[in-house]
């Protein structure tokens, strides 16, 4: 199994485990002399074999992503690397929206509000990152294609 396919049945399995906790929530109760819609039983043994699966899934995912290197780097760290690069861009693209919004006078005795920052140097630093993280969400994605999953 390659790891992009381990990731997919990952995202699935985690919907899977909502959906039974919505299921297990609405079987809880029930009137007296009344009977569940489903087998709360039933779906308590449905919720430990997908969680024993999801468990060994995640155990083979970041195996996998620990002892996968890419020039010298390992996944894992790639993913972490991506993941910071993702906040550090919402975070300046915030500012930056701050740092650029317009405050309009309407007489000229109106305090006049300037900026704080170079806003055209930062956001060529915004578009530098946004490039970065580009080629690195390809780089990993390529990975998860090519590497086969340990398990």
């Amino acid at each position: 199994m390659k790891l992009a396919n381990a990731l997919s049945e990952r995202a699935d399995l985690q919907k899977r485990l909502a959906q039974i906790q919505i299921r297990l929530n609405n079987n809880a109760k029930v009137q007296e002399g009344q009977k569940p819609a489903e087998d709360p039983a039933a779906l308590l043994k449905e919720m430990e074999a997908v969680c024993a699966r999801l468990e060994a899934l995640i155990s083979g995912i970041n195996l996998t992503n620990s002892r996968t290197l890419s020039d010298g780097t390992s996944l894992t760290a790639l993913l972490a690397h991506r993941d910071m690069l993702k906040q550090r861009l919402s975070l300046m693209r915030s500012f930056l929206d701050n740092a650029s919004a317009t405050v309009d006078r309407y007489s000229r005795s109106e305090i006049v509000i300037k900026s704080t920052v170079p806003v055209a140097k930062l956001q060529k630093q915004v578009d530098d990152l946004s490039k970065e993280l580009r080629e690195l969400d390809e780089k990993i994605q390529e990975l998860n294609w090519t590497t086969d999953l340990i398990e």
